[in-house]
């Protein structure tokens, strides 16, 4: 069994955007952006259809899913495969993910349904330069904050 462990509920929290991959009815790849994936136990991921009818209709036909998330000033995160489910409003999946939906854009931010994911296999996404250039996360950090803190300012 997969477990979720501190690490990876940290990367998941501090990413901000995950990306997630579904088969379309013809087998072609599809990605999608989320902002509102969050660890929801340590077995599941939900996330909140909020514009995603691609998505959606791609997991109605089949559940496999891949969601990769990845803190971008650390250089590195984790891909969590698994299979998706639907959650409706009223269940507590729902209710879960969209109180803090709302806590965090307001009243009145679409939520149609959640989809919960089982996740089955979890694999590291690391930067070649913690393998190849041998750095530690606090160097890469720190170069990748000035990285973005200037790409902000232009």
């Amino acid at each position: 069994m997969t477990y979720i462990d501190e690490d990876m509920r940290r990367i998941v929290d501090r990413a901000k955007l995950a990306f997630v991959a579904t088969v379309r009815p013809d087998n072609s790849p599809s990605v999608s952006p989320k902002g509102s994936v969050r660890v929801y136990d340590d077995q599941h991921l939900v996330f909140m259809d909020i514009a995603s009818p691609g998505t959606v209709a791609n997991l109605a036909q089949n559940p496999g899913i891949d969601i990769a998330v990845v803190d971008f000033i650390a250089r590195r995160g984790y891909r969590f495969t698994g299979l998706a489910e639907f959650r409706d409003p009223g269940t507590p999946e729902y209710s879960w993910l969209q109180t803090w939906l709302l806590d965090r854009n307001g009243p009145g931010y679409p939520a149609h349904r959640a989809v919960i994911v089982r996740v089955e296999e979890i694999s590291p996404i690391n930067s070649p330069a913690y393998e190849f250039g041998n750095a530690t996360e606090q160097q890469l950090s720190e170069q990748w904050r000035t990285v973005y803190t200037e790409a902000a300012a232009e």
